[in-house]
């Protein structure tokens, strides 16, 4: 195939969703530098109130960030020195950080391969005495099974803390991501479904008592100005201008969702014929409710990813690989114990996965443009599976 020139797929590309809505957070920010209400404003009450009814629950507290959602929420929701916490291998090394910094014991268990989700038969399996609780990572979009982890919650009374960093709105089996467990954390990173322009983070919860006791520990530990009581109180509050601009795209968020998912379904279609020659999607679990923060594939043999990737550079497709080295492997936590080949799933997955550009107003076009390149790496004819397609939706939001 010949490729256009010049032509360049981004791996992710605000502007579609921050063009047309300018005008609007130009506004909100106005009306705050007004207030002057900087921290802990009005704007962020009002974010944090509609965020976690989004969810499915009563109480959100906006924080600095991702991480600091779940080292401050497990602390509010009761972890203590001692506590074991089981996590996934194969997240992102912000989940084990938080964890850390709850003064928990970090727990790894594998996951399934198909899905990239913990397993939660091997969550099982490494349950103690000194167990309290589960962080379930609702990976790249996709919820873990919320009957599965009550089911396995209530039968070791555990408790649930869900990183929901990449699962905004994300549903299945009736339950949307955040409205699970005790408590839940959310990063608002640009990138994100729902994402600030900046860092941000939030605690959802349906407890009174934890989101009081987050409140407290986001703002040095005070329960009043200048009384501190707890001692791993630290300086973590969402921007009232972040929330703000949050607000105004919250409106957005389930339709931008909704074309995510299209453009996965577009995906799946055009690569179906791939999985003869090693590239293979991540499989969907949960139906329409996977919100597809990453569209992620397998790369396997005789398939080379290095080839792969490097083939769609030159084409201009930017790509990813979400994440190359399980937690367990990384330097920096070497003192924990685990080695190479622990946890075999996790391991196999960071050697074979490869995430695609996906983001609300990407074409079909450009779909068709990325596996095109992706068939010609892999030397086959580049107008299969084109019959029968239906264009993208170009999906209207309120």
């Amino acid at each position: 195939m010949t490729f256009p020139s010049p032509q360049t797929v981004p791996f992710v590309d605000l502007t579609w969703q921050h063009a047309p809505l300018q005008e609007a957070i130009q506004g909100v920010i106005n009306a705050v530098i007004t207030q002057g209400d900087f921290v802990l404003g009005q704007a962020l009450a009002d974010f944090e109130a509609s965020f976690a009814a989004a969810c499915g629950t009563q109480f959100g507290v906006g924080v600095g960030c991702g991480t600091d959602a779940i080292a401050l929420g497990l602390i509010a929701c009761g972890m203590a020195p001692g506590d074991e916490v089981i996590l996934p291998a194969n997240t992102f090394v912000a989940t084990l950080m938080g964890v850390l910094r709850a003064g928990a014991t970090p727990v790894f268990v594998d996951c399934d391969r198909t899905t990239a989700l913990i397993d939660l038969a091997a969550a099982e399996r490494a349950i103690t005495p000194r167990t309290r609780a589960i962080v379930p990572v609702h990976l790249y979009g996709q919820m873990v099974s919320p009957q599965g982890l009550l089911a396995l919650a209530d039968l070791y009374q555990l408790m649930i803390f869900e990183d929901a960093a990449q699962a905004h709105l994300a549903q299945r089996e009736g339950y949307t991501a955040g409205g699970i467990g005790l408590g839940a954390a959310f990063s608002f990173y640009p990138s994100k479904n729902l994402g600030a322009m900046g860092d941000g983070g939030m605690v959802v919860t349906p407890d009174q008592q934890v989101a009081k006791m987050a409140r407290s520990l986001r703002n040095y530990g005070a329960t009043s100005k200048y009384h501190h009581t707890e001692p791993q109180g630290t300086n973590s509050r969402l921007d009232t201008l972040q929330a703000a601009v949050l607000n105004v795209k919250l409106p957005h968020l389930p339709g931008w969702n909704q074309a995510r998912y299209a453009i996965a379904q577009h995906y799946d279609r055009r690569l179906a014929p791939l999985a003869a020659h090693g590239i293979v999607p991540m499989h969907n679990a949960a139906g329409p409710g996977h919100i597809y923060h990453l569209y992620v594939v397998r790369v396997t043999r005789p398939l080379s990813r290095a080839y792969l990737q490097a083939q769609l550079t030159a084409a201009g497709v930017q790509t990813g690989i979400h994440y190359p080295m399980p937690c367990h492997l990384q330097p920096a936590f070497s003192r924990l114990g685990y080695g190479p080949g622990r946890f075999p799933a996790a391991e196999a997955l960071s050697q074979e996965i490869l995430s695609l550009p996906i983001y609300p107003g990407m074409t079909a076009g450009q779909v068709d443009y990325v596996v095109d390149a992706m068939v010609e790496a892999v030397g086959q004819p580049s107008t299969f599976a084109m019959q029968d397609l239906q264009p993208i939706p170009i999906l209207s939001t309120p």
